[in-house]
C-alpha cells in the first residue's frame, strides 16, 4: 500500500506507471541511507515519548534487517511501493504490526528522501574524493619518475616551446587539487540536517529534536528555515553534480593528451596492452577506447547537469513531483565521476614513456623565444630580438 493512499482511492495504472516510472528501481540506491535516517528519526521519536524504549528497539531491529536483506540483494521496491519509504514502512508494518505504522510520525516524503539523498551524496562524494587523491598520487609519482624527460609543449597543437613530462603530469596533478576543493566544498554545503522539515512548513506540536537527528547522522548543522529545505532541493543536486562536471572537464583533457600521446604520430606515451581494444577486421589495431569512452562521459556530465538544472527551472517555492526527475541524473553523475577517476589513476600507474621519440621531437623551432630572449639580455629591444630570430628562420627555410 502506498504512504499517501486512502482506503476509498485506486490510482489509475496508466496513471501509476507515467508517475513512477522507473523511481522504484533508481531508488534501490537510497535503502540503506533512509533506513539510517529512520533509525535517528525513531530515536527522536523516542526522545519526544511517542515510543517507548521497547518499541525503540524494535524497530531499529528491524531497520537493520531492511539494511542486512538490501546488502543481499533480497529487498526490492515494487512499482505499486513507488520508493524506498513505501517499501521500508510497508516491511516495517507487516513485521511489526501496528508499530511498523509509528515510524512515518512527525515525518514526510519531502523531508524523508532529501535526508536520504543527502547521506547518500556524502558517502559518495566520499568515495569519489577518495578516488582523485588517488589519481593525484599516481600522477605525481609519474611526475617524479619522468620529471627530466623532455616534451615539446604546444600551442594551437604547433609545437611552441620546450616543456618537460614532468611538468605535464604536474599540470593535472594540480588541476585536479583545485576539482578536489570544489567537491569537498559542495560535501560540506550540503551537509546540513533536513528532517523535522516534514512537507515544507514543519511539524506541529510533537517536539521533534532536530538538533538530536543532525548529530546522529554527522550533519554540520540544521537547516534551520523548513521551506528552504523543499527549496534547496534540486539546487544541492546540481550543486554536486557541477562540482564533479569540473572533474571531469579535467579528465576530458587528460583523456585527449593522453589520446594524442599515445598515436603512432606522436609515441610519446605508450599503453598497456590490456589496457587497449582491437578490431573485429584489422588485426593491428590496439585502440584507446578507454580514453575515448572517459572523454566522452564529460559531455554526459555536462547533460546531467543541464536536465537538473531544468527540471527545477521555474518551479514555485515548496516541494513539486518536477523534484523525483533529479534523481537518476544525480545517481548517473555522481556514479561517472568515481569509476572515471578510478579508470584514470589505473591508467597513468601503467603508463610508460617513450623517452627516445619525446628526445628526437625537440626540434629547433622550439627554442626560437629562448634566442630571442638571449638576444634581449645582451640589450636588444624585444621587439627587434624577435623580428631577427624570425629573419633567421625565414633563411634558414630558404636556404
Amino acid at each position: 500500500m502506498k504512504l499517501w493512499q486512502k482506503k476509498d482511492f485506486n490510482i489509475d495504472k496508466a496513471i501509476e506507471k507515467f508517475t513512477v516510472g522507473n523511481e522504484n528501481i533508481i531508488d534501490q540506491k537510497l535503502v540503506k541511507y533512509d533506513c539510517i535516517a529512520s533509525i535517528a528519526h525513531a530515536k527522536a521519536l523516542h526522545k519526544a515519548g511517542i515510543l517507548n524504549k521497547t518499541e525503540l528497539s524494535q524497530l531499529i531491529a528491524g531497520l537493520e534487517e531492511i539494511m542486512l536483506l538490501d546488502s543481499k540483494g533480497e529487498f526490492k521496491i515494487t512499482v505499486e511501493q513507488e520508493d524506498c519509504h513505501t517499501a521500508i514502512e510497508n516491511h516495517l508494518t507487516k513485521k511489526l504490526g501496528k508499530l511498523g505504522k509509528k515510524i512515518h510520525t512527525g515525518r514526510s516524503r519531502n523531508d524523508q528522501i532529501i535526508v536520504a539523498l543527502r547521506l547518500y551524496e556524502r558517502h559518495e562524494l566520499e568515495e569519489i574524493i577518495s578516488a582523485v587523491s588517488r589519481l593525484i598520487e599516481e600522477l605525481n609519482k609519474f611526475s617524479s619518475k619522468n620529471s627530466k624527460i623532455p616534451i615539446p609543449g604546444y600551442t594551437h597543437l604547433r609545437k611552441a616551446m620546450p616543456y618537460a613530462v614532468g611538468k605535464w603530469a604536474e599540470a593535472f596533478s594540480e588541476s585536479f587539487r583545485d576539482d578536489l576543493a570544489l567537491i569537498n566544498s559542495s560535501k560540506k554545503l550540503i551537509n546540513q540536517n533536513p528532517l523535522g522539515s516534514a512537507a515544507g512548513y514543519g511539524v506541529p506540536v510533537l517536539n521533534i529534536d532536530r538538533n538530536l537527528t543532525q548529530k546522529l547522522l554527522g550533519f554540520d548543522k540544521v537547516q534551520n528555515n523548513t521551506l528552504y529545505v523543499q527549496n534547496s532541493r534540486g539546487k544541492f543536486e546540481l550543486m554536486v553534480l557541477n562540482s564533479l562536471n569540473n572533474l571531469m572537464l579535467d579528465i576530458n583533457k587528460l583523456s585527449t593528451d593522453l589520446w594524442l600521446f599515445t598515436s603512432s604520430e606522436f609515441g610519446y606515451f605508450e599503453l598497456p596492452k590490456e589496457f587497449s581494444m582491437g578490431s573485429s577486421i584489422m588485426p593491428h589495431k590496439a585502440n584507446p577506447d578507454v580514453l575515448e569512452i572517459a572523454r566522452a562521459k564529460a559531455g554526459m556530465m555536462k547533460s546531467y547537469c543541464d536536465a537538473v538544472n531544468n527540471i527545477i527551472l521555474n518551479l514555485p517555492s515548496g516541494y513539486n513531483g518536477d523534484f523525483k526527475l533529479t534523481k537518476e541524473p544525480l545517481f548517473n553523475g555522481i556514479e561517472m565521476a568515481g569509476s572515471s577517476a578510478d579508470i584514470m589513476a589505473q591508467i597513468i600507474n601503467g603508463l610508460k614513456v617513450n623517452e627516445k621519440r619525446c628526445r628526437e621531437a625537440m626540434t629547433s623551432e622550439l627554442y626560437t623565444a629562448e634566442e630571442a630572449a638571449k638576444l634581449v639580455k645582451q640589450g636588444m629591444p624585444f621587439r627587434e630580438a624577435y623580428q631577427e630570430v624570425a629573419s633567421g628562420i625565414n633563411k634558414k627555410k630558404q636556404d
